[in-house]
């Protein structure tokens, strides 16, 4: 009765709303994106990202940099980084999949795009492995042969999995390969709250690269939009969001660590085994026995995407999950919207920290993050779905846009005409400031920070002091046009 209750008055807002569109929402903007972007999605005034405002607006941890990567991506969601370092993007509801070639110019943006695949249904969850880009349809898996090194792909799509459960509240279907070399992929709930009539939904599913069923893997996920393997444990950990309708606070969105026959609580129970109100009662033997997040994110955040940092470039930050928060479309006051970042304690306790914000600016949505993913020298890519675009963060700053390959040796030579004086300044500007945080002068250092040697294969003086006043965020100007005279000549020098 009580689910019944929520049900109808759900259905009277709806039934209002679809009365007085027209009336109540032309004149605005949708500030964001969920039922009424999709009740009236002419409506939906989503904002253009642009260079500029993103790299002064979004704000990343110290040591970080980003840049908008790619613009004008419609629906931007689903990501992955191929072999030579180009990155894929799918827009589900374009039918498409986008090609962007990697930064290899330095200027932190897609050296090149187009449409690798196009006539898709509903795409989704994609994964690269043994030469083959799988794609997960609405209601099928297909496979195309892919060249990496090209960024092409070869003949049609050819269907390994077929006859999948489809429509519905969580229709998607990410997928990704384990460690084992399996497929995994996640089939969510049809509803908010209810007992589904096919097994195969609010699942996790295991198959072979060759498209035999494995069976079920985990249940009680109501939408488990992201997941990825720790390396610290080897373990599988999977977002999942939370069921509405229970107020601006409550249940939780979750990650969970995925063992294989576990049950999540869905729909019986939320975050630490707390009983549904609508389905929980009886169902005690059931949610006790169900699997408790081993994080709780807060409620209506839409946790999706999330990727284990692995490169050694992130210094602190690796081994850590960032996830893509989409952000709440049904709470009093907006939340989330935003990419966090989590850490592991020794004990065991997870905490949360901030790794890009700046989506969500006054109560003005300015982008919904959904999609994370790392290449392989820790260049963290992200997309967004309301903005349509795909940033990249990028450990130790992109300032310098320095070669990272492996250097044996640090050569100073300083520049024709240098003064020694200035060259002992800018040592010791660099020593004492706050450069050795996110910078060495060494070759190759260990600790995940940029190496500036061979600063001068890219910079003259003139330009290198003039990026000393105008650098990009995070790194801080210099202010006094001669310690950044004497900076930029010590740096020339390495």
């Amino acid at each position: 009765m009580k689910m019944l209750v929520r049900t109808i008055a759900g259905l009277v807002v709806a039934v209002a709303l679809a009365g007085v569109g027209i009336a109540l929402f032309a004149p605005i903007s949708i500030p964001w994106r969920g039922p009424l972007s999709e009740a009236f999605p002419s409506l939906v005034d989503a904002p253009t990202a642009e260079r500029d405002v993103v790299e002064s607006s979004l704000e990343v941890p110290a040591g970080y940099s980003i840049s908008l990567f790619a613009s004008d991506v419609p629906d931007a969601r689903m990501l992955r980084v191929t072999a030579a370092g180009d990155v894929l993007v799918v827009s589900t509801r374009r039918g498409e999949i986008t090609w962007l070639g990697a930064d290899r110019d330095g200027d932190g943006v897609a050296d090149a795009r187009r449409v690798l695949l196009t006539d898709l249904d509903g795409p989704n969850g994609i994964d690269i492995a043994d030469g083959f880009l799988y794609i997960a349809e609405n209601r099928r898996v297909v496979r195309v042969a892919f060249d990496a090194a090209t960024g092409t792909v070869d003949g049609a799509p050819q269907v390994i999995i077929d006859n999948l459960p489809t429509g519905g509240n969580h229709w998607r279907k990410p997928i990704r390969f384990g460690p084992d070399g399996l497929l995994y992929m996640v089939i969510g709930s049809t509803c908010n709250v209810c007992i589904e009539a096919d097994e195969r939904r609010a699942t996790m599913l295991r198959y072979t690269k060759n498209g035999e069923y494995l069976g079920i893997y985990a249940t009680g996920l109501r939408n488990s939009a992201g997941f990825d393997w720790r390396p610290a444990d080897g373990q599988l950990y999977a977002t999942d969001n939370g069921r509405d309708l229970l107020g601006d606070d409550f249940p939780p969105c979750e990650l969970n660590q995925i063992r294989e026959g576990g049950f999540y609580g869905w729909p019986f129970a939320n975050g630490n085994r707390i009983a549904d109100p609508d389905l929980g009662e009886g169902r005690q033997d059931v949610i006790a026995a169900s699997i408790p997040p081993v994080f709780e994110f807060r409620a209506h955040n839409a946790p999706l995407g999330i990727v284990f940092l692995r490169s050694e470039r992130h210094g602190p930050h690796r081994g850590a999950a960032v996830v893509a928060l989409h952000g709440s479309w049904n709470r009093t006051q907006k939340d989330g919207y935003k990419v966090v970042s989590l850490h592991w304690g020794a004990d065991g306790s997870i905490e949360s920290r901030d790794f890009i914000s700046g989506f969500l600016d006054n109560g003005t949505v300015r982008g919904r993050p959904a999609e994370v993913a790392e290449d392989a020298a820790g260049n963290v890519y992200v997309s967004d779905d309301y903005a349509h675009a795909v940033y990249r963060v990028t450990p130790g700053g992109t300032a310098l846009a320095l070669d990272l390959s492996e250097r044996t040796t640090v050569a100073f030579s300083p520049r024709i005409g240098a003064d020694p004086a200035r060259l002992i300044e800018g040592q010791a500007l660099f020593d004492n400031g706050a450069c050795l945080e996110c910078h060495s002068v060494e070759a190759a250092p260990s600790d995940g920070r940029l190496s500036l040697s061979g600063v001068g294969e890219r910079y003259d003086l003139v330009a290198l002091v003039d990026y000393l006043e105008h650098p990009r965020a995070p790194m801080p100007p210099v202010a006094s046009g001669h310690e950044r005279e004497a900076l930029a000549e010590y740096l020339l020098a390495l």
